[in-house]
């Protein structure tokens, strides 16, 4: 008698995060933002509020970018350590390292630190994505971190992410 013996690969699925719910009262799911969070404006943060987060999330993080900026896709804030009960920001976070109840502001495309707005060319409407991630750990990293550094940092830690996709046309010429 012959046994066969078949040893299958182990597939190893990641856990899919799990999705919660992301709004801001300015502008609605791939409406247009006003004008006032953008460069042509005040260039102000826009609201945000969340709902539904997951159970054991101990910080949050936001990035916005913009994927359709010409030289590829654009970072427009990135934001970290926002308390765990919080459940939004207001309208305007002033462009600090740390604002109290809102978390550290890591550096933007723009190069600086906080929100830099819709600046598109005229043209084409952009596609501004807000990415909230809900975390299971209160990261340390310092003040003016990039992108690229943060998610680095929140690997294995993201518990779950909602996102919001507003859209900014610049029909002027500067």
């Amino acid at each position: 008698m012959r046994i066969l013996l078949v040893i299958a690969p182990l597939l190893l699925v990641a856990t899919p995060a799990f999705a919660f719910d992301l709004k801001s009262p300015a502008f609605g799911e791939n409406g247009s933002i006003p004008r006032t969070y953008s460069c042509d404006g005040p260039d102000r943060s826009p609201p945000l509020r969340w709902s539904n987060p997951p159970a054991g999330a101990k910080s949050y993080a936001l990035v916005v970018e913009d994927p359709d900026a010409l030289s590829g896709t654009w970072v427009h804030w990135v934001l970290y350590r926002i308390p765990a009960g919080t459940q939004q920001l207001p309208e305007g976070v002033p462009g600090r390292d740390t604002v109290a109840g809102a978390g550290t502001q890591g550096v933007n495309d723009f190069k600086k630190v906080g929100w830099g707005g819709p600046c598109p060319p005229p043209g084409s409407a952009h596609r501004y994505v807000f990415t909230l991630y809900a975390l299971d750990s209160e990261l340390t990293l310092p003040p003016g971190t990039s992108r690229s550094d943060l998610r680095a940092a929140m690997d294995g830690h993201v518990l779950g992410q909602a996102e919001l996709t507003g859209r900014f046309q610049n029909r002027r010429s500067r």
